[in-house]
């Protein structure tokens, strides 16, 4: 397996997060089956495309906003979710048109492997949702009570794409964010359910996760520049 880390100064904010992926998917990088890209956005918050059928989400993107979160919508599944300069994000593109269809194993199989890391990291992670907890999925990841990592997947012709959020550092500024959408939303949550892996895991950095995280994923590829057709997508 070929495995490509995107260099960090790839990043072009909020809008060109979400659209690279999908991106990548579909025109693939060189000759990498598996292109993984590591990296803390900006203050973004990620509507799905269900979100935005729903009344409220004019006053939610407005509400998100004004409190310095970046509005976007993104391919994957689920509900909105919120990251930061204190959040580790995970793409994963894997461009095999023979991949398999079904999420579920992918889901299983990721979720035991961001465990493991925060285990190793010191945290009491678990598998599971929390009830209330933002963007619910049954293999959301939490720790103390609270919801620490999200992920959602797109599946095309060309392969598969997975994205994880494993919040760090932050949860003050995830909860305000998420409460005051959700509430224009009108999607139950919980705001005491919003957490960060410093809440478990005191003085823990996006650094230390960020390397975590290559070292889980096997990650010791060189950094690449993006081609021209993926640097700046529409």
């Amino acid at each position: 397996m070929t495995t490509v880390l995107l260099a960090e100064e790839t990043a072009g904010g909020p809008a060109h997060d979400v659209a690279l992926g999908p991106l990548l998917l579909r025109h693939g990088l060189g000759e990498a089956r598996d292109i993984l890209r590591v990296y803390s956005p900006e203050p973004t918050a990620a509507f799905s495309r269900r979100d935005t059928l729903r009344p409220g989400y004019p006053r939610a993107a407005d509400a998100v906003r004004r409190l310095g979160f970046a509005p976007v919508v993104r391919p994957q599944g689920g509900s909105l979710a919120a990251y930061h300069r204190g959040s580790v994000v995970v793409d994963h593109v894997h461009r095999d048109p023979q991949a398999s269809r079904d999420p579920v194993e992918r889901f299983q199989r990721f979720a035991a492997l961001h465990a493991e890391l925060l285990v190793r990291l010191g945290a009491p992670a678990r598998i599971g949702p929390v009830a209330g907890e933002y963007c619910p999925g049954e293999y959301s990841i939490n720790a103390g009570g609270t919801k620490i990592v999200g992920s959602a997947q797109r599946v095309t012709r060309d392969g598969w794409l997975f994205s994880t959020v494993i919040q760090v550092t932050g949860s003050g500024g995830l909860r305000e964010v998420l409460t005051a959408a959700y509430r224009e939303l009108g999607y139950d949550f919980a705001p005491a359910t919003v957490g960060a892996l410093e809440d478990v895991v005191p003085g823990v950095t996006v650094p230390a996760v960020t390397a975590a995280v290559r070292a889980a994923y096997g990650s010791t590829g060189p950094a690449v520049d993006l081609p021209a057709v993926l640097s700046r997508p529409d």
